[in-house]
């Protein structure tokens, strides 16, 4: 049995001045955001023992907020330029190929990937109310817990996971609430 822990970055700066997309930085609302999803995981003693993760920087941002809350800063996560912006069948051979002898993983990444790659995963006749969330929309700072009946990771397939756990920050602080502009 694996568990695989997918945390989307947190709500980022459009009205940064960056020359990258690569390079807009999480706004303060993006901030909280990190912080109550890292201590919520915390309190619920969910294990995480490896992090792979992208290298944009509002990812590296959110994982710099997030670890320390959730008590993973030993953990140093390991950064894949393929995990940016990547699509969900990329996303499943980013796991594959880094996921290792990891029981618990975290993936750190971008929409629409992580999105599609949840709702790849677990099948549509499972856990339909958290799926129905995610299909509306993974928002920033979201993490879904999915368990996976494998021993290997290699062995990861479409349709093989279900739903431990799903938090928005908004579930923690209705202040969080999305706006009609969420990244």
């Amino acid at each position: 049995m694996k568990s695989l822990t997918i945390l989307r970055h947190a709500k980022s700066g459009w009205d940064a001045t960056v020359e990258r997309d690569f390079d807009r930085p999480i706004n303060v609302r993006g901030q909280r955001g990190a912080e109550l999803i890292g201590q919520w995981l915390k309190r619920q003693k969910l294990p995480v023992d490896r992090i792979i993760a992208s290298p944009a920087v509002r990812v590296t941002q959110t994982l710099d907020i997030f670890q320390p809350a959730a008590d993973l800063d030993a953990l140093e996560p390991q950064w894949d330029r393929r995990i940016y912006l990547a699509s969900a069948a990329t996303l499943i051979d980013v796991i594959r190929d880094i996921g290792g002898d990891a029981t618990h993983l975290l993936i750190s990444g971008h929409n629409p990937g992580l999105e599609d790659l949840i709702l790849m995963l677990v099948p549509e006749s499972a856990d339909d109310e958290l799926r129905a969330q995610v299909e509306q929309k993974l928002p920033t700072s979201a993490l879904a817990r999915l368990e996976i009946d494998i021993d290997d990771w290699h062995a990861l397939d479409t349709g093989s996971a279900r739903f431990a756990a799903f938090i928005r920050p908004r579930d923690l602080d209705p202040a969080l609430s999305p706006a009609m502009d969420e990244d």
